[in-house]
């Protein structure tokens, strides 16, 4: 029941699945040495093998349990010989990988360097630890994972249906809760499950084979003669060792007890040396505890010696009785400032401060500890003084939780070093430093700073769309109007084995943002189309993909204008293209909420009062007609519309959709040109309604108002964006 293709493979849709990394580069025939890793009987095999019938390379097979150095140089004399011959490319799989030692695994390094060969490696260890570091940095290792019990079913359905391979000659039934007994007890192991459905299915008849539409019948007790128990996957020395403990610390850790117990059972269970979870227990209470409770490191320090005097069976209860403690205590990992305090140390070689040397060696000649205050001739036993270097006058390291013990110290230690920064600070010698002048630096110190203050601001946007996502390093993701590449590297970033595609307007923004990616593997770069958001059709063209886990866009209309029409086209698109459990972030500013002139002149209105009075009122008439200009029904529809026209078009189009609102602001240097361009009656719209509310004198009043402030330096210009998400 091997797979023979692509997709006969159950299961690793994150890996094979359509759109993902490694089917185009299957199916591109574009392979490069490869490693899969993952626990037994997930797959790494038959996908090696499919990768086989797929590609157009010679395929050779070697399993590191049985192979040598001889069989790699032989392997290797075949593959040089293909490739000067016919010019074939070799592909070699080797099985177990991990069990090679180091010079075997040297052998493969110049071959696969100078690409003699292409290797796939499979191995149930993790290869960061158990392959050489030269073929890891030269292959893309994909991780494989346990098969889920829906995958387990499908794999027994599919051997009971096939004729030719399977058991689909006769008519297999089960006993209720049979087949659930073998799909739970395999724990995501095809190969088990597939065993034990061999040796009850064969054992059930009396005579084997039967005649062909014979029933065979499979009892529950014979399900549990089949697959009897499911051993611990566990290896002592290897990752599932350090992966159970580290499952188990996180669990006292995150405070599940039942959890905890469990992952501490399964170490017992499989033979782990009790010192060592001991070991780790009493770290966490220290690291993860600490003066939360400061009772948990005794706790379990004489929860160890008392499980030495014991020992097993007894000793399982002072190990239990450890383990939910720490679980069940307050947490704190405060300790961890230690950890800043030797980042200092290393960065600072500073010198003890005279007053808390030692004065009973040097304190005639060097005066060394002069001037130290005795904190138990104060009131309290303590006093306001200096304990750190000079170099690192009011450094602080530790903060004090709020919880438990630790709760109860955190105000008095708080206030004494509030209390002590006081003191330390009285007298020192303060200069008033100018950090940008606008007479010193000119308009260029102006520009350095809005530059900045536009990086953060893009930062924002990017954090706030991706925040509303769980991308896994799998995930298919769609960004539309993807120009600015903001979004798109970022999703490169965060599903490497996934796939990030684009749409853009035009060309010239497509060949900018391959130009930047084509520092990267053909295979890993974004794929990148012209246009809007695509049908299904246009997305198989482009991407070879037509469903996304997320569809991601910034401001897609701020050039073109939004309205219902528009927001109904792009959401009945997205409904095609989105994936059943697929979000849509839409991160977009509304015209009626964008930025306007009359904030920034009523900052000014409290220095220009005394010369002229009657500006408040000319600015609050602004403002009124600014707020006008956005509800008139003689405007263009795509500057109406609002947060409710674009939730309806996402609901019409089946969307469940929440909204909320950003605010948003940059500082932002007016130039003449703007406050012309604003101002035009002929060529602005907001011009010419503008006009026609105040009268001519008011609004020119304005404009030169604003000019006067823009010449000053930047404004805070301030507006409010729409975060909208949608999901089936």
């Amino acid at each position: 029941m091997r797979p023979r293709t692509l997709d006969d493979i159950i299961g690793q849709d994150h890996i094979v699945g359509q759109g993902r990394l490694l089917r185009r580069a299957i199916q591109a025939d574009r392979i490069s040495s490869l490693i899969f890793y993952g626990p037994p009987g997930t797959g790494k095999t038959s996908l090696a093998r499919v990768i086989a019938n797929t590609t157009k390379s010679t395929f050779e097979s070697l399993n590191a349990a049985l192979a040598g150095i001889k069989d790699v140089r032989e392997a290797v004399d075949r593959a040089t010989e293909r490739r000067n011959l016919y010019g074939t490319r070799t592909i070699l799989f080797v099985d177990e990988v991990h069990r090679w030692n180091k010079a075997q695994q040297d052998a493969l390094l110049p071959w696969v360097e100078n690409g003699v060969i292409i290797l796939i490696g499979a191995t149930t260890e993790n290869p960061f630890f158990e392959v050489n570091r030269a073929l890891v940095s030269r292959s893309r290792i994909f991780q494989l994972k346990s098969l889920d019990k829906e995958g387990l079913f499908e794999t027994a359905r599919r051997a009971l249906a096939d004729k030719e391979r399977g058991y689909g000659a006769w008519r297999v039934t089960f006993e209720e809760g049979a087949l659930d007994h073998l799909v739970e007890v395999a724990g995501g192991d095809a190969r088990s499950l597939l065993n034990a459905l061999e040796l009850a299915v064969e054992t059930a008849p009396s005579v084997w084979p039967p005649p062909e539409n014979a029933v065979i019948y499979v009892s529950l007790e014979a399900a549990e003669q089949s697959i009897q128990r499911r051993v611990v996957l566990y290896d002592r020395d290897g990752d599932y060792h350090f992966d159970a403990i580290s499952a188990f610390i996180k669990s006292v850790r995150g405070g599940d007890p039942d959890a905890a117990l469990y992952w501490l059972a399964k170490m017992v269970k499989a033979g782990e040396d009790t010192s060592f979870i001991f070991r780790r227990m009493i770290i966490l209470a220290s690291e993860d505890i600490g003066l939360a409770d400061p009772h948990a490191l005794s706790v379990v320090v004489s929860c160890a010696e008392a499980f030495d005097r014991v020992g097993f069976p007894e000793g399982n209860f002072p190990l239990a009785h450890a383990c939910l403690y720490l679980t069940t205590a307050p947490k704190s990992n405060s300790t961890l400032a230690f950890f800043d305090a030797m980042k200092e140390v290393e960065k600072e070689h500073a010198e003890v401060p005279n007053h808390l040397r030692d004065a009973n060696r040097d304190s005639e000649s060097f005066g060394h500890g002069e001037g130290y205050l005795y904190p138990h001739a104060y009131r309290d036993h303590w006093v306001a003084q200096q304990y750190l270097p000079a170099a690192l006058k009011g450094k602080t390291f530790y903060t004090p939780s709020t919880v438990g013990y630790e709760g109860k110290i955190r105000e008095e230690t708080l206030r004494k070093r509030e209390i002590q920064a006081a003191v330390l600070l009285d007298g020192d010698k303060r200069e008033d430093v100018l950090t940008w002048s606008a007479v010193s630096k000119g308009r260029e110190g102006w520009f350095k700073r809005l530059s900045g203050g536009r990086s953060a601001l893009l930062l924002r946007d990017r954090d706030l769309i991706l925040g509303q996502c769980s991308i896994q390093r799998h995930s298919r993701i769609l960004i539309v109007h993807a120009e600015d590449g903001l979004l798109l590297w970022e999703a490169l970033r965060r599903a490497p084995e996934g796939l990030s595609a684009a749409c853009v307007r035009d060309e010239a923004a497509k060949s900018a943002l391959l130009g930047y990616a084509s520092i990267l593997d053909e295979t890993e770069r974004p794929l990148i189309r012209t246009g809007g958001a695509p049908s299904p059709g246009e997305a198989e063209a482009a991407f070879s993909c037509t469903q996304f886990d997320y569809i991601l866009t910034r401001e897609p209309w701020r050039q073109t204008g939004g309205g219902a029409g528009v927001f109904t086209e792009f959401a009945q698109k997205c409904r095609k293209l989105l994936a059943p459990t697929g979000v849509i972030v839409v991160l977009q500013s509304p015209p009626a909420l964008g930025g306007k002139i009359f904030p920034i002149l009523e900052a000014e209105i409290e220095g220009i009062l005394p010369e002229a009075p009657e500006t408040p009122k000319m600015v609050q008439k602004l403002a009124e007609a600014e707020w006008a200009f956005f509800t008139s029904e003689g405007n263009k529809p795509e500057l109406l519309w609002n947060a409710q026209t674009l939730e309806a078009a996402f609901t019409e189009a089946g969307f469940s959709v929440s909204i909320s609102q950003v605010d948003q602001k940059e500082e932002r240097l007016l130039t003449e040109r703007d406050v012309a361009a604003w101002f035009s009656k002929e060529k602005s719209s907001w011009g010419a309604f503008i006009a026609r509310e105040l009268g001519d004198e008011a609004f020119y009043n304005i404009k030169r108002m604003l000019s006067e402030r823009a010449k000053r330096g930047p404004v805070e210009w301030k507006w409010k964006s729409l975060l909208l998400k949608a999901a089936f």
